[in-house]
């Protein structure tokens, strides 16, 4: 029995073979190059999520988002020591620390001394250069007065 050309094709057609003959893109495209970083709105949402789910669903759950289960239990971990730490805070508004207050106080003070200090160095540097100026002007005054003589 022979097969002629149409009827490999008719076979080959229900066999479920590609009919198209464009081959495929061979391009493998990029990776992204950093590690993913999942928002904490994105956690949330899967935690909630895969905590109503039977065992079956959860992991149907992880590979449609390409999840890991240990990113499940350090997202728990997280969402707990959170928890922990907003409950241990007590309310209302904290009460200033004095040594914060200190502190803001002395810097204040710092920064006016530097400024006189910044000061009498220019008074004593002028009085200086008047002191110098004064003993040109006598000895210049001495020596004519004697020329004169």
């Amino acid at each position: 029995m022979t097969m002629t050309t149409t009827a490999i094709d008719d076979t080959n057609l229900h066999n479920g073979a590609m009919t198209d003959p464009v081959s495929p893109n061979p391009e493998v495209l990029e990776r992204s190059s950093g590690r993913r970083q999942f928002s904490a709105k994105y956690k949330a949402k899967i935690l909630a999520e895969y905590d109503t789910l039977s065992r079956l669903e959860r992991g149907a759950l992880l590979r449609r988002e390409g999840l890991y289960s240990s990113l499940i239990t350090t997202w728990r971990d997280q969402r707990d020591k959170g928890a922990e730490t907003a409950l241990a805070r007590p309310a209302g508004r904290q009460k200033a620390d004095p040594r914060d207050r200190e502190i803001t106080r002395l810097t204040r003070e710092v920064g006016r001394l530097e400024g006189e200090l910044d000061t009498s160095r220019r008074v004593v540097e002028i009085q200086a250069k008047l002191s110098a100026l004064l003993e040109t002007l006598a000895s210049t005054s001495t020596a004519e007065s004697s020329e004169k003589k």
